[in-house]
Formats: structure tokens, sequence, C-alpha cells
């Protein structure tokens, strides 16, 4: 009878575990979808969408047309491919320099090592507001204002510690023992790297490749003080929405929000295997 009680009452824990897993997963992505979803209807339905309250779930006067209009308006086309042009420099020197910085803190001990990691961090402790005067000073003197190049740099100081960091803990969770194999078959340093870590680090270094991109896609402050015509889209919008029409505003954002969607979505597979390596 004890042990029938004991086995009713472990699976009614089990139960109550799967139900809280699935109301946190369901909470979870209410809260992010639904944001998005409003996000769109507000786009989609024109004047009349987004002032309409409450929201039908399921619209039926969905049209492409307010946002093509607003896509069509001057300099939105053009902010748009440079906040990509931003980005693409962000992500590719955030990976190129933060992923040695990883590989150093992951695999060597040198002197001074918990400090080097301390400072990487504290370069996020000072304000942008605070380096804006000399920024502008600095870039106006070596010909980066108002430049795609110069918002990506800076977008690359803003990304490149959580890069160091992160890839760091990649390259902890891939066994040390496999490079040294590498080795023994003839393999340098350079080639185990390139052959056996990176392979198995790829997951951790598309998910910094992904926080990359935010990062530089979502800043504005910078993008804003450091560009007058060649703004990216962030600082455009900031600029041009402020006294547009409520659905142009709810366009606006959507086109911020789907360029991370679909990057996201497209690495999907590489953020997915991430836990495995990171839990090796």
């Amino acid at each position: 009878m004890s042990k029938a009680v004991n086995t009713s009452g472990y699976a009614g824990f089990i139960s109550a575990r799967r139900l809280l897993f699935w109301s946190g997963i369901v909470a979870l992505c209410a809260w992010v979808l639904v944001p998005i979803y409003l996000v769109a209807l507000g786009a989609l339905g024109g004047r009349t969408g987004a002032y309409q309250w409450p929201k039908n779930f399921l619209p039926t006067d969905i049209s492409l047309q307010p946002f093509i209009l607003f896509l069509k308006t001057e300099g939105v086309f053009q902010s748009f491919l440079n906040s990509l042009g931003a980005a693409g420099i962000t992500v590719a020197l955030s990976i190129a320099l933060g992923a040695p910085a990883g590989y150093a803190l992951a695999r060597y001990n040198f002197r001074g090592k918990d400090s080097y990691r301390l400072l990487v961090l504290l370069t996020r402790a000072f304000p942008l507001a605070i380096l804006a005067l000399p920024l502008t000073v600095s870039y106006i003197r070596l010909g980066l204002y108002d430049t795609v190049l110069g918002v990506g740099l800076i977008h690359t100081v803003l990304a490149l510690p959580f890069a160091a960091l992160v890839t760091q803990g990649i390259f902890l969770g891939v066994p040390r023992e496999l490079e040294e194999a590498a080795w023994v078959f003839g393999c340098t340093r350079i080639q185990a790297f390139f052959k056996v870590v990176a392979p198995l680090a790829l997951p951790g270094l598309v998910a910094t490749a992904v926080f990359a991109f935010v990062i530089s896609w979502n800043e504005v402050f910078a993008a804003s003080v450091l560009t007058v015509r060649h703004r990216t889209l962030t600082a455009y919008l900031l600029t041009v929405l402020s006294e547009s029409p409520m659905h142009y505003r709810f366009a606006g954002g959507l086109m911020l929000i789907l360029p991370s969607v679909v990057f996201i979505f497209a690495v999907r597979r590489y953020l997915f295997a991430i836990w495995g390596v990171s839990s090796k």
C-alpha cells in the first residue's frame, strides 16, 4: 500500500513539474510574441488598426499598403542599408577580436587574468553620453564622422566585452583533451583550433554573432550623435517618426523587429546546439 502511495505521489510531482514547465514556456512566449503581434496589427491595419481597441484576435482588414507606403518614405531604405552595414561590421569584428580573447582566457593562465576579465567588463561602465563629445571630436579628426564604418566601430566596442566573455565560456565547454589529441596526430595549434575547436564552438560563436547583431541593430544614441546624413534605421526613425501618424510609428517598429527575428530564425539550429556544447 505504501509503495503504491509513493508511486502515486511521485507521478503527481512529475505532473506538477511538467505543468509548471509548460506554463512557464507559454508565459514566456506570450511575453515575447503578444507585443510583436500588436505592433504588426498597428502597422498593417492602417490608421483604423492603430487606434482600434480592443484589438480583434483574428483581424480581417489587414493590408500591406500602409507598410509599403512607409517603406517608400524618403530615407527609410537607405537607413535600413546603413543599419545592416553597421551590424555586419559589428558582427565581423566582434567575432574576429572577441573569439581569440575568449580562447586565451579559456586556455591560458597568465598574470592579471582576473583583472583583465574585470577590466573587460568595466569598459561598459562608462555611459556613452559622457563619451559623446570626445568621440565626436576624435571621429571628425579621423574622418570617421557620419560614416557607417564609424558607427560599426563604436558598436563593436559595445559588443566586444560580452563577445569575449561569452566565447570564453564556450571554449571552456570544449574538452581540452580533444585539442591535445589533435596535437599528438601532427596538427599545429592553429590547425587544431580550426579543425577541432572551432567546429565544436560554432554554435556559441553564432550565438555571439546574434548578440552583437542585436546590440548594433537596436543601438540609437551613438548612431544619432555620430551621424547626420548616413543615419542607421533606429536613429532615422527617432528623428522622423516623432510627428508621424501612429500607424507609421507601428510600421517603423515592425521594421526594426523583423530583421532581428529573421536573423535569429536563420541561425536557430546553431542556437539550439549551443546547450549541447556548453554542457560537455
